[in-house]
């Protein structure tokens, strides 16, 4: 790889984009300069490729797309990498995280599944129906042909302990607050994905800087050869990190960047 090029992988939420898909000018700018530069831009998402379709990403001139918490791996608009969830193991998951009382949302590299009656007022499930439309399919209506890489659930009053004591052998569980956890396949991770973009590309991950806010991007902190948690990042990421910006709103993507000497 090129002297001196950085892979740049970020996060989305939190980190690219604020909870209304607002992306700050001085982040557009920055990238604009690290790829003029020569580095390389990378989202790095626990999102399915399912959810990644906001043009306002694809305007930012990504070289590649980390996506389903590195369970599909794209350079210049190749898959080089993509792990689907078994279908016998993605079967006995919805069975199960259901007897736990906890409600799944299905995340694949096409679409996203979800039964509405499981989330009547629910802003989330709103905003899913909003903004996926017809992307958003019935779990029901395609029972056991879903193409998925990962499960996310609302675990509010379910009995999430007893699903992890049954689960945990196969999948890695994310838990972000007290109602929603990602459910990630055992041995896939956005640290995963950055170590097969940098096989396929022949960097090191010396040359690797990841940028996050929140605990799903915790195996992308700890593989990159440098990290950045955001300014409005949680307590527990920025304990991990190399460099800690301002937050997002407040130029830091643009900030972090240049402290780092990328623009």
């Amino acid at each position: 790889m090129k002297e001196g090029r950085k892979l740049l992988f970020f996060d989305i939420d939190g980190t690219i984009w604020d909870y209304k898909n607002r992306i700050p000018d001085s982040t557009r700018e920055a990238i604009d300069i690290a790829r003029a530069r020569g580095h390389l831009v990378f989202i790095n998402s626990g999102r399915s490729r399912g959810y990644i379709i906001n043009p306002s990403l694809f305007e930012l001139g990504l070289d590649g797309i980390v996506s389903g918490c590195g369970s599909l791996v794209e350079y210049r608009g190749q898959v080089i990498f993509e792990s689907r969830m078994d279908k016998d193991l993605a079967l006995r998951a919805v069975s199960g995280v259901r007897r736990y009382g906890m409600r799944p949302v299905l995340e694949g590299r096409y679409n996203l599944y979800m039964d509405d009656e499981e989330f009547p007022d629910d802003w989330y499930a709103d905003k899913l129906r909003r903004e996926l439309g017809n992307k958003m399919l019935a779990i029901k209506d395609n029972w056991g042909e879903w193409n998925i890489q990962k499960i996310s659930c609302d675990y509010g009053g379910g009995d999430i302990k007893g699903c992890m004591q049954e689960f945990g052998g196969e999948f890695d569980f994310i838990i972000h607050n007290l109602t929603v956890v990602e459910m990630v396949p055992y041995g896939i991770s956005k640290g995963t994905g950055i170590k097969e973009v940098c096989s396929y590309l022949g960097a090191s991950l010396a040359d690797t800087v990841a940028f996050g806010d929140s605990i799903n991007d915790r195996t992308m902190l700890e593989t990159a050869g440098i990290s950045v948690v955001m300014g409005n990042g949680t307590d527990v990421v920025k304990a991990m990190a190399d460099h800690i910006t301002t937050p997002l709103e407040e130029d830091g993507i643009w900030n972090a960047c240049k402290e780092l000497g990328i623009i």
